[in-house]
């Protein structure tokens, strides 16, 4: 029986991505490249086009051919294709974890970045439980309550990251003003702890978290939210984009437009210390 496709991770569509760019910055074709490794063209274009593994050894003398020489650009995807296949602690929770969603969470894991414009809601990252139980249960139109308790697990499972010792990455996350005036019935105290959370979390020394203000002039981010994570070079960046049909990943060159946007809408947001002195506002007022 032949063997299956292999399906295309996003960890291993960076690597190929990066490949391919480091292949055309050295001017060769697949075909001389894949000669100078003893290979046939098609097996260097699988590898490209993520449909193919790669052995960590073969990324290494891959890179030799190309003439790459800087050792940290040879670890990063050395382990990238080493890290490639590897199952994750959020396999425990596959029955509710898409293979979108799985590979939007191996991003994060691999990210030294995460940029957030977050219109709507508070980013996953900066949740309470009960928001995340409250947000999940309202969004969805089709998932059992112990479906909803277990997302709202993984979500919480998720911001280990940011307090991972030595590679926590560095996250911003600017957050509109109406995202923060929802009303939840459920408890009526939950709005008042996922403030304190965002407080408490801007304390973070790798955390940075800005407002929105209702009364901002316009902004690339009208347009909606996206989460943008970046790696060390020569990893290019993946945008996230989330609706209702599920997730869409933009990569490579492609991301470019979001990270000039994201700088745009940052620099129309408040100042950290006026975004932080607003949030505290809209946190006392939940107290009386």
């Amino acid at each position: 029986m032949p063997n299956s496709p292999l399906v295309p991770t996003v960890r291993r569509r960076r690597l190929g991505a990066s490949l391919r760019g480091l292949r055309n910055e050295a001017g060769m074709t697949l075909d001389v490249a894949a000669t100078a490794m003893g290979w046939r063209g098609p097996k260097l274009s699988k590898i490209e086009s993520a449909t193919q593994a790669i052995r960590p050894a073969d990324v290494g003398a891959l890179l030799s051919v190309y003439g790459v020489a800087d050792p940290q650009v040879r670890d990063a995807l050395e382990d990238l294709a080493r890290d490639a296949g590897k199952r994750g602690w959020w396999q425990t929770y596959s029955g509710v974890v898409s293979p979108a969603y799985a590979d939007y969470i191996s991003l994060e894991t691999d990210a030294d970045t995460i940029c957030a414009w977050s219109p709507l809601v508070v980013p996953g990252l900066l949740q309470t439980a009960a928001y995340a139980r409250e947000t999940i249960a309202g969004v969805t139109t089709s998932r059992a309550p112990d479906e909803v308790a277990a997302l709202a697990e993984v979500r919480m499972a998720r911001q280990a990251v940011l307090s991972r010792p030595g590679t926590a990455p560095e996250m911003w996350a600017i957050i509109h003003e109406a995202a923060l005036r929802q009303r939840f019935s459920a408890r009526s105290s939950t709005m008042r702890e996922q403030l304190r959370r965002l407080l408490d979390a801007s304390d973070m020394p790798n955390v940075t978290v800005q407002l929105m203000p209702l009364d901002s002039t316009p902004h690339p981010g009208v347009v909606g939210g996206f989460t943008l994570t970046g790696f060390p070079p020569p990893m290019p960046s993946v945008v996230l984009l989330e609706n209702l049909g599920g997730a869409t990943y933009v990569e490579g060159n492609d991301a470019t437009p979001f990270t000039k946007a994201f700088e745009r809408i940052r620099a129309t947001a408040l100042p950290v210390e006026d975004s932080l002195a607003r949030i505290a506002e809209l946190e006392e007022s939940h107290r009386k």
